[in-house]
């Protein structure tokens, strides 16, 4: 974070770019500020490209926004696209070719040259409006306004401050609800009254704890307390939307801390009701379970910092999280955890609250809590507008297959053991093995430790199967095909069975996958299941 005069604001904002849309505003007479997450980012010293100008019309002119926009694009010539939204009064101008730095000179020397897609800086042009809402409706009235009531709809202090580019004022400041103190003091908080600004736009809720987790900042008292008021708002809300809010909290550097203000808002009992249902820890006898909404932020803060060579942020329990002496994920499969292992992390343990039962010996359990929740998976992305496809997939298998690496691990690690996991997880045995590592959150040293060490000894067999092609040996060399010519059998029960024995038998490396000695298993198979004499 860093404070500027206007002055050095003027300096920073000395780029091509600018200087051209002050001319294109100057040329209409009209009043340009740029606005927006680019001015916040400038204090906080974080790069952007995400340009968005507001053009304030004194004289009442139609579309202040487009008209800018298309004087722009007449200024800077070939080298730049235009679109306009005449419903919306907005326009955007997309310069090809060069970054946001470009010289003036540069870039009116190319003015004439057809238009580069190798990079591109895109500037959205709206006017200065005012809106108003229908409790029933997150879609506004929306009026010509002055700058004050464009500042007044924005949704939160550090989104609403202003820099006038006009050559008069150029780098002046406009920050009418001290969006820089707030910047300086890691606040978020609302323009207005927050229970106005959170009922009229219900998503700005979604926006509030995702700007607080992505900056690491406290959401000021009063408008968590709106938060809190005004959850049931959020139901107006489209599912996609919702999604689309989770995703960009889930890829923040500690999600955990956005799934923490969710729950206590009373937001993800709404929107995620699976996960909220975690939040809490039974007794009997004596004996209380995890709280397993803690343990599954905990895994995700695990499953990140193996990645990222961060600690992971406290999620409210006191248990530990594990660091592991094995390759890091980001060297295993070449970058930070992807979205989808993500949310597998996040829905590796939602089977639990359906499995739990009391057992008077072995106290509470939680049997084929796995199995269960990925069966919850379709359900759950198909109603939070999550994707159905192979995203869904994955996440599926992840959560289906968590457990089997911590079997292995736990017990003596063989061959057999490690062969059918791999040939299960097939192409996705690194992220699997990344999600189960991250799931060890137990207190117990002894037994952390015998996890990470034999976690180490499935991972060289899984290399050990890898180096001797292990797709192609796992697969027995006779086919389905094969047994219906060789027992003139049509698709049947019989087929599978004598398909999965050759399976297992290769598996459990009985024999060599080789076809000798699987057609004579084949063969003691068949007549067992009377299908030769």
């Amino acid at each position: 974070m860093k404070d500027y005069t206007d002055a050095e604001l003027a300096e920073l904002l000395d780029k091509d770019i600018f200087h051209m849309i002050s001319e294109a505003a100057d040329s209409l007479g009209l009043e340009c500020y740029v606005v927006g997450g680019y001015v916040r980012d400038i204090f906080l010293e974080k790069p952007s490209d995400d340009i968005d100008c507001v053009v304030v019309a004194p004289n009442g002119m139609p579309s202040p926004g487009i008209a800018v926009a298309k004087s722009l694009k007449k200024r800077l010539g070939k080298k730049a696209s235009l679109s306009v939204f005449k419903n919306f009064g907005t326009a955007q101008v997309k310069v090809y070719g060069r970054d946001i730095n470009e010289s003036a000179s540069s870039l009116r020397e190319r003015a004439g040259e057809e238009a580069v897609e190798e990079s591109s800086i895109e500037i959205e042009f709206v006017g200065a409006r005012k809106e108003s809402y229908q409790r029933d409706s997150r879609k506004p009235i929306v009026e010509d306004g002055t700058l004050e009531d464009d500042q007044n709809r924005r949704d939160f202090t550090i989104n609403a401050m202003a820099i006038c580019l006009n050559k008069s004022r150029f780098g002046e400041l406009v920050d009418p609800f001290g969006g820089v103190d707030d910047l300086y003091d890691g606040i978020i908080r609302t323009p207005l009254d927050p229970d106005i600004t959170f009922s009229d736009d219900p998503l700005r809720m979604l926006r509030c704890i995702r700007f607080a987790t992505r900056f690491n900042f406290l959401i000021e008292d009063e408008t968590f307390e709106a938060l809190e008021r005004n959850a049931e708002r959020i139901k107006i809300i489209s599912g996609e939307r919702i999604a689309e809010e989770l995703n960009k909290i889930l890829m923040t550097k500690h999600p955990s801390r956005g799934f923490v203000d969710l729950q206590r808002s009373g937001l993800l009992a709404i929107i995620f009701p699976e996960l909220s249902q975690m939040d809490m820890v039974e007794t009997k006898n004596g004996r209380a379970h995890k709280n397993n909404f803690y343990h599954t932020l905990e895994v995700l803060e695990n499953l990140i910092s193996q990645t990222t060579n961060t600690q992971p942020a406290p999620t409210g329990t006191n248990e530990t999280s594990v660091g592991s002496p094995a390759p890091s994920l980001r060297e295993r499969a070449g970058g930070e955890a992807p979205l989808w292992l993500r949310w597998a992390a996040v829905l590796h343990d939602i089977g639990k609250p359906k499995s739990k039962r009391w057992d008077p010996v072995q106290g509470w359990t939680f049997h084929a809590h796995n199995i269960i929740g990925a069966k919850m998976i379709p359900g759950i992305f198909r109603r939070m507008k999550l994707p159905m496809d192979a995203k869904m997939k994955f996440v599926q298998k992840m959560v289906e297959l968590h457990m089997r690496p911590i079997a292995i691990a736990d017990d003596i690690v063989t061959d057999s053991a490690v062969r059918r996991m791999v040939n299960d997880a097939g192409d996705d045995i690194d992220a699997l093995m990344a999600l189960c590592e991250a799931d060890i959150t137990s207190k117990n040293q002894q037994r952390k430790q015998k996890f990470l060490d034999n976690y180490q000894l499935v991972r060289q067999k899984i290399e050990d199967l890898k180096e001797k092609d292990f797709k192609r040996l796992l697969q027995p060399v006779i086919d389905g095909n094969e047994i219906m010519e060789m027992y003139n059998l049509k698709p049947s029960r019989e087929v599978g069975i004598l398909k999965q024995y050759l399976k297992d038998a290769v598996l459990d490396n009985k024999v060599e996958n080789e076809r000798e000695p699987l057609l004579a298993l084949l063969n003691e198979k068949a007549k067992e299941l009377g299908l030769v004499k």
